[in-house]
């Protein structure tokens, strides 16, 4: 029989590994952020077990965890920041008109950005986007309209050549 954690937990990986990834675009800092989650998962398996939205919580900690890592970054390296991105498949040849809304995503404020992703790219509802982010679900629909408006206008504007 399979434990809580086989269950519940390790099918999120990639999803998990996705998300890490945006937030701080580096493949192994994200699998090593990924790693450090899925321990301290392990760790408090029976406590994750008799939490009403594990995925919740996996998310909330791997954020943190992000976060935290980029501290460290910038603490160490003194950049000013890090710039999000997605992950193109090692074996994928990109298709140019998913590098432009790629781009265009990137260009995004970050609250939108997150949104953005979570919403379109991992299919999450408004409200588990709002548990995730420790938001207001208001918020999010007002962020997600936002991205979405300027997605509109820069599509128009490379379709109308501008």
């Amino acid at each position: 029989m399979k434990s809580f954690f086989e269950n519940q937990i390790w099918p999120l990986r990639h999803k998990l590994y996705r998300l890490a990834y945006l937030w701080v675009k580096d493949r192994d800092l994200a699998k090593d952020i990924l790693q450090t989650v899925f321990e301290k998962a392990l760790a408090k398996e029976e406590v994750l077990a008799q939490v009403q939205n594990p995925t919740g919580w996996m998310v909330r900690a791997l954020k943190n965890e992000s976060l935290h890592q980029v501290k460290l970054q910038r603490r160490n390296s003194g950049l000013e920041g890090i710039e999000l991105a997605y992950p193109p498949a090692e074996d994928e040849v990109p298709d140019p008109r998913a590098e432009w809304v790629l781009r265009f995503v990137r260009s995004l404020p970050e609250k939108q950005r997150e949104i953005f992703h979570l919403r379109e790219m991992e299919g999450l509802t408004y409200t588990e986007i709002a548990d995730y982010l420790e938001v207001p679900v208001e918020q999010v629909k007002v962020n997600l309209h936002r991205a979405r408006k300027t997605l509109r206008d820069f599509l128009n504007q490379i379709q109308h050549g501008k």
